[in-house]
């Protein structure tokens, strides 16, 4: 299945495009306080290693608002400022970050909500409006009586035209929930009638494990119907895991390639090694690869090569020996104690030849799909065109 992504204009937050055919790009955020500016350094580069291409930062006080200069002159990717109910601290954050975030919900009058656009047009930074389903506009609320995907919808929709109405245009939204569906059906209505640049995500998922599966549903969906510029994958976790989960899903979307991905077997009585430790053993040890590869891990040989036959390279075990195959192909068989340290020098020796067939090229391969666009008309959802109020002045 090929993926043809939704038209959307093209806005830049720093050095990263973000729509209008530019590569899904992945981002996190940090859980310091910026104005434990160690603390929160440590954890950006941390994520920079990781990947990660936008980093976001909780704005709570005028001490974080104060702390951006000093935080942003020491990194490497885009910084942009989460604001809530101050909107003065957005004003602080225009002068240093790359974009800022406002939740229309809870920044408070109108006026306010225009004087973040000035501070923003007069750096040339774009914002993020940010709905999320437990902080809506008031009047919106009170109109469906609790949140709902329209709701929500309705909410971005206001605002974006209300901002359209004062000539900003440089912008990109989100419609967040902890509910996979309200949050599914609430970017459709939105990709239905903006062609804003969209933020994908699935608040307050949770663990792990669990706010891994509900993104993966949520944000997988969404993008495999064409909708999405940049996503965050929200987790009770480690921000790390945030970007691996995140780059894990575009990978097997086939939206974006970066780095080692690890398949392996099930495993079943048949196997003759450990593929359950084998396969995490090298997803860490293989962590700093930011090449392209597909590397297999096979428990036994009764299907061996022809299981991992789209990988580059891979392994199958066997009764005291074991086989390297690559694309494919058998290459040699290998004792099993040897198995594991001969194909993660393999593969570091395959990622080193592919990078320098690359010829200095950014290690990463972005491909898009080219079949018919899900928002052709003919391919529309039945949902009903929103009719929207006025947005409050107040």
């Amino acid at each position: 299945m090929q993926i043809t992504r939704r038209k959307t204009k093209q806005i830049q937050v720093g050095s990263v495009k973000i729509g209008g055919g530019a590569p899904i790009s992945v981002q996190s955020m940090t859980i310091p306080s910026p104005s434990d500016v160690k603390a929160t350094l440590e954890q950006i580069r941390r994520l920079e290693e990781a990947g990660c291409e936008l980093i976001r930062v909780a704005v709570p006080d005028k001490e974080s608002a104060r702390a951006l200069r000093t935080i942003k002159a020491q990194m490497t990717v885009p910084l942009i400022a989460d604001i809530h109910f101050d909107h003065r601290l957005a004003l602080m954050a225009a002068e240093v970050v790359d974009c800022v975030r406002i939740n229309p919900g809870n920044i408070g009058p109108w006026w306010k909500v225009m004087e973040v656009v000035k501070a923003v047009t007069e750096r040339g930074i774009p914002l993020r409006i940010g709905v999320n389903a437990g902080s809506l506009d008031r009047h919106v609320l009170n109109k469906y009586g609790y949140p709902t995907a329209e709701a929500l919808a309705e909410s971005a929709l206001i605002t974006v035209r209300a901002l359209e109405d004062a000539g900003f245009t440089n912008m990109k939204v989100s419609l967040k929930a902890s509910d996979v569906h309200m949050a599914i059906d609430a970017y459709w209505h939105f990709a239905n009638q903006s062609s804003y640049p969209l933020h994908l995500g699935i608040t307050e998922a949770g663990t792990v494990q669990t706010g891994a599966v509900k993104s993966a549903l949520g944000i997988g969906w969404l993008l495999m119907n064409g909708i999405g510029d940049t996503i965050r994958v929200s987790l009770a976790a480690d921000p790390v895991e945030e970007v691996r989960v995140g780059f894990e899903i575009l990978k097997s979307l086939e939206l974006r390639h970066r780095g080692v991905n690890v398949i392996a077997c099930p495993t079943c009585g048949r196997v003759e090694i450990d593929v359950v430790r084998m396969a995490n053993e090298l997803e860490r040890r293989l962590s700093h690869i930011t090449t392209p590869l597909t590397v297999s891990v096979l428990g036994c040989v009764v299907n061996g090569i022809g299981e991992g036959k789209e990988a580059d390279i891979g392994i199958a075990g066997g009764q005291g020996v074991g086989i390297l195959f690559k694309h494919g192909k058998l290459v040699r068989k290998v004792p099993s104690e040897e198995l594991m340290e001969t194909l993660i020098q393999e593969v570091e020796l395959m990622a080193k030849e592919r990078a320098s067939e690359q010829d200095g090229r950014a290690n990463e391969h972005d491909r898009q799909g080219s079949s018919e666009s899900p928002f052709s008309p003919a391919n529309q959802k039945d949902l009903p065109v929103l009719s929207l109020d006025a947005a409050s002045s107040e």
